[in-house]
Order: structure tokens, then sequence, then C-alpha cells
């Protein structure tokens, strides 16, 4: 992970990080207006975008946002949007990517019952963000400290102030990353949805 903090300009632009490898999700957040945290991840593109405090689907992001550009190993871009380059504002970027066996970034397609999303991994993930893509959805979150078990799991959801949810069975623990289990409460498989996630081993 890396955090960059940079002054925007209101035109395209190339912003440089030091995350030494091509970033697959960013979370862009403008500092100083209140406007929304504005995302991009590999799994759908840099012509979409998606908002992390809502519960929204993938938006068409148009050049704008990322100036529908894959970010670089150096730099990534943004575009005249002011939540991702307001002109002389204090903007602030979070970036993500895989590291082979420690985490993934990543996407699935639903299948309608329970699947394993291999990350890599050999003794299973220890944080969990899912969202779902092409419908809304949360952007649910589980961690081991609080319990990645064989059976109910409590989950909390970024976009929202509600108090964790401890009365389902969304994720089951796997070696290699971790299972998503098909239910009502947080349909994080349904068939052929899609969706995008993180996880940490």
């Amino acid at each position: 992970m890396d955090a960059v903090a940079f002054t925007g300009t209101g035109a395209n632009a190339t912003v440089s990080h030091s995350l030494s490898v091509i970033p697959e999700m960013m979370w862009i957040k403008h500092r100083s207006e209140v406007r929304s945290w504005m995302v991009y991840h590999s799994g759908i593109g840099a012509s979409k975008r998606l908002v992390l405090d809502t519960n929204a689907a993938e938006a068409v992001a148009g050049a704008n946002y990322f100036q529908e550009l894959t970010p670089t190993a150096s730099g990534f871009y943004v575009g005249t949007a002011n939540t991702t380059n307001g002109s002389g504002d204090g903007m602030l970027a979070c970036l993500f990517a895989t590291l082979a066996g420690i985490s993934k970034v990543g996407s699935y397609t639903g299948n309608g019952s329970s699947q394993t999303i291999s990350c890599g991994f050999s003794a299973g993930s220890r944080f969990i963000l899912i969202k779902r893509t092409d419908a809304s959805g949360d952007w649910y979150v589980w961690d081991s400290v609080r319990g990645i078990v064989a059976g109910n799991d409590p989950h909390l959801s970024l976009n929202t102030t509600a108090a964790q949810v401890t009365t389902d069975d969304s994720v089951d623990p796997a070696n290699a990353g971790f299972i998503v289990n098909q239910n009502s409460a947080t349909n994080i498989n349904v068939s052929s949805a899609t969706y995008i996630f993180y996880a940490i081993a």
C-alpha cells in the first residue's frame, strides 16, 4: 500500500507514487471539500468508477476521473473531476496492489452457491473486502479478529454507519484465500454477478 498526498490541478495530470508496482485499486479523496471517495479497481478498469461511501454499482467514469488510463508502476492518472483532481486543492490517494502470499486485489463472478476465491495464500485470509460491481451492494469487510470461521462471521460495511452484523455465514476460511457463500444477507455470490475484492493474509 502507498498513500499519496497531492495538490490538484483541475487538468489532466499524472501523479507519481512510490508503490513500485502498478496500483490495482485506488481510493481518491478531496481533503478540503465534502466529496465522496472515488475508487479505481483493475477488476472494472479505468473507464469505470466506484464510490467508497455508497453502495452504488459501477458507473462510467469517462476521462474526467482517471483519464481512462491504467496506472503504471510509477504514476497514476487523474482527469478534470473535482473528486479526483480539484484545482489547487489538497487530495489524498490510497493505492493498493497484490503482493504474492501477502495481499491480493482481484475480482470474481458469482456462482449462486459457494466457491473458493484463491489468493495464493497458504494460511487463509485475515482481512477480506468485497463489493458487488454490476448492481448495488455494500463494501463488506470481514477480519479474523472478529472471526472468519466455518459458521456465522461478523461483518461491517464501509459505506454505512451501521453496527456489525453477526447473523449470517457469508464467508468461510480456505487456506488459499477464502470461501464466499450466497445468502440474502450480503448477496456476495449471486449467480453471474460480478465482484471486486481485496484480501490480506
